[in-house]
């Protein structure tokens, strides 16, 4: 029959020893020193200090006067964009107008070989003996001649200021010949060789003339 006492210290627990502390490796020393040195980016006591305070008044000053130079520009680009827009709008309505005004330019300067060619067939003179026929044809070109006159005129294609007497004018008026005037001053027209025309004082065609020598 076993003792209490040994019975006692046979039924109690037994204590594990103790464990002894493993050395420490080279990795798990490197990583402590890393953890405990601070990292290039992390903020220092200085660095806050700096954030926290606000800018000097010659900070605020420059950021003023560069805020003020960019607003500066962008208006003047503005207005520069502005004033090109409104240019190309004028532009475009004086192509307009132009276009409108001078639609017939092309029409009318072949218009005036047919006036040309009717003048010349009027100024034919009859002969007493020529016929009623003949007499009818020219009234009949006459006034053929007048509707075509009347018809340019509506449309503003008017005839070039050219007779005897007149100043010659380079911007009108071509020079074929010079001839001595007589009674006609210098550099004035002696005689008119084809008339010209203008369109809504659009030169169509400069009259031809002969000019007197000085």
């Amino acid at each position: 029959m076993p003792k209490p006492d040994q019975t006692a210290a046979e039924s109690a627990p037994k204590e594990s020893p103790p464990e002894s502390p493993q050395p420490a490796t080279a990795e798990s020393t490197v990583n402590s020193a890393d953890a405990a040195e601070p990292g290039p980016d992390a903020p220092t006591a200085s660095d806050e200090t700096a954030a926290d305070s606000p800018p000097s008044a010659d900070e605020l000053r420059a950021q003023l006067d560069a805020a003020q130079a960019e607003n500066a520009q962008m208006k003047d680009g503005l207005l520069r964009a502005k004033a090109e827009v409104e240019n190309i709008r004028r532009r475009s309505q004086n192509e307009i107008v132009a276009a409108r005004k001078f639609a017939i330019e092309g029409f009318a300067r072949e218009l005036l070989e047919v006036k040309d060619s009717l003048d010349r067939a009027a100024a034919v003179e009859l002969n007493e003996g020529t016929g009623e026929a003949v007499r009818q044809m020219k009234e009949g070109l006459g006034l053929t001649l007048k509707q075509l006159d009347l018809a340019m005129s509506r449309f503003a294609v008017v005839e070039v200021e050219a007779a005897p007497g007149v100043r010659f004018d380079p911007e009108c008026h071509q020079a074929v010949s010079m001839a001595a005037g007589g009674e006609v001053e210098a550099d004035h027209i002696v005689s008119v060789v084809q008339k010209g025309f203008l369109l809504k004082e659009r030169l169509l065609r400069p009259a031809m003339v002969v000019v007197a020598k000085s």
